[in-house]
């Protein structure tokens, strides 16, 4: 099939699968004596693979990391397995970041109800946010 029926199926750009097939998770399809690409059924399934992996977190580089154990040592499993515990991880401490951060932003609001803006201090922004906190870092992706 061709690239856009490729996209057609799965849902997919024909930009995203030619990315993919860089990025070293899909592998390029035989070509036709037009030129054009000719994927099989296969790519099908990885591309629904590749899909499902990023809705679980995986990046394109633990994407490809499974491929080549797959390819090289057979099933993953236990390599999928230290990535998701390792994204289980990683998302306690965010959603702990996260958490703390959101009892921060309450207690500014509930600051925020007891002053009166008449007696804001014009050599600062605002004495809703006061600059003598230590700031938390904002949690990032």
């Amino acid at each position: 099939m061709r690239i856009g029926q490729l996209a057609a199926r799965t849902g997919l750009t024909t930009k995203t699968i030619r990315f993919y097939e860089s990025a070293g998770v899909l592998p390029a399809p035989a070509r036709r004596p037009s030129g054009y690409r000719n994927y099989d059924e296969d790519a099908v399934d990885r591309l629904a693979f590749v899909k499902a992996a990023q809705a679980a977190g995986l990046s394109l580089a633990e994407i490809r990391e499974i491929i080549t154990v797959r390819a090289s040592s057979g099933a993953p499993c236990q390599h999928v397995l230290t990535l998701l515990d390792s994204h289980a991880a990683d998302l306690d401490r965010r959603i702990a970041e996260l958490t703390a951060l959101r009892a921060d932003v309450e207690r500014l609001r509930s600051r925020a109800g007891t002053l009166d803006p008449a007696t804001c201090d014009p050599a600062v922004v605002c004495h809703v946010i006061p600059a003598d906190v230590v700031a938390r870092p904002v949690p990032t992706t």
